[in-house]
């Protein structure tokens, strides 16, 4: 059996969602495998009458869960706001898997996103053959989510050029996506919505027209409040990452993922956590997801060229290059923390010496 990196959320999560459906007895919308309850319940975790125990995909507020959900269940769009690492692509992937239960209908948002990723394309060969006929035209995530009556997903809107960003506006006013080369259309079945994705802090943001901004409900994500709440979310998601790369390597010491969100929270803030000391913020977003990808990049390291433990020495490499992005400003202002804060702080010389090696 081919071992997949990488499994969709239906996937990973079946034996959950299964069981969420089986005592499942509340109202579903039209189209859903589950009640807003039930899918809610797969966000945030919790225990079933049943005793099963259903993993936590987000922490965060219940409140903004059951906004998204609820919104979900309108004819309204729902756009997910925030700086990157915030799970906004997490959410979206989890809310589709548990309602339509297929997260796969997606248009990937870059500088180069056509109107035919969002509305149609054609097989060339069958067009230049036949005509412009049904058997010739592709359909896009979009198109199938409107005749399969799903939720599609489109991430990073704002990266998409302004006027293809538009072609939406029709399809989540009307529900309805026209073709005018058949002299036909498709609608929408129950069921159907989008889930768009957006943050404005990546270069070659292009702004939101105000006629597509009224047609979606945008809830922001914010930053995990709590550094204890960033801890939990940092060790979930590596537990989950080294299982599926497989890494023979010991789970982290809690306390080794806690220095590095702390290392991050403070310089995200400008000031340390006791609130003692200023200090200068660097040019990149320091999200939860990069301190994650830097604990997994320590543990590869480990495993593979060391005792199997992580170490100081393993995350060092990985805590500068998450950090110092401009090689000039970014430099500075690592510096000066490790020299009044880490190298100061009780416990912390090992994680001083390691960055120091590493030029940091």
């Amino acid at each position: 059996m081919t071992r997949l990196l990488r499994e969709h959320a239906e996937q990973q999560y079946a034996a959950e969602l299964a069981t969420l459906a089986q005592v499942d007895d509340r109202p579903r919308p039209p189209n859903w495998k589950l009640s807003p309850w039930a899918v809610a319940t797969y966000l945030l975790g919790g225990t079933l009458a049943d005793g099963t125990v259903v993993t936590p995909k987000y922490v965060g507020h219940r409140r903004l869960i059951e906004i998204a959900v609820a919104t979900l269940a309108t004819d309204r769009g729902l756009l997910l706001l925030g700086v990157p690492g915030t799970a906004k692509s997490r959410v979206s992937e989890h809310l589709t898997a548990a309602i339509s239960g297929d997260s796969t209908l997606l248009v990937q948002g870059t500088a180069g996103t056509s109107e035919e990723a969002i509305r149609y394309g054609w097989n060339y060969a069958r067009l230049l053959a036949d005509g412009p006929s049904p058997a010739a035209l592709v359909a896009s995530p979009v198109m199938r989510a409107m005749s399969e009556g799903k939720i599609a997903r489109v991430e990073e809107l704002t990266r998409i050029p302004a006027d293809v960003q538009d072609t939406l506006i029709t399809i989540m006013s009307e529900k309805t996506l026209p073709v005018p080369e058949l002299n036909t259309e498709v609608q929408a079945v129950k069921g159907f919505n989008i889930i768009a994705t957006a943050n404005d802090r990546d270069r070659g943001v292009n702004e939101l027209s105000s006629a597509l901004k009224r047609r979606f409900n945008t809830m922001v994500l914010p930053l995990p409040e709590t550094i204890d709440d960033e801890v939990a979310i940092v060790q979930r998601r590596v537990a989950d990452l080294g299982r599926a790369l497989e890494l023979p390597a010991e789970p982290p010491a809690l306390e080794e993922i806690r220095r590095i969100v702390t290392v991050f929270r403070e310089l995200r803030a400008g000031v340390t956590i006791d609130g003692a000391t200023r200090i200068k913020s660097p040019s990149g977003t320091l999200s939860t997801a990069e301190a994650i990808s830097v604990v997994n990049n320590g543990l590869a390291l480990a495993a593979h060229f060391g005792d199997g433990r992580l170490r100081a020495a393993d995350v060092a490499s990985g805590l500068v290059g998450a950090i110092v992005k401009d090689p000039v400003q970014d430099r500075v202002v690592w510096l000066e923390y490790l020299e009044t804060v880490v190298k100061e702080r009780n416990g912390w010389k090992d994680l001083y010496r390691a960055c120091r090696e590493m030029g940091g």
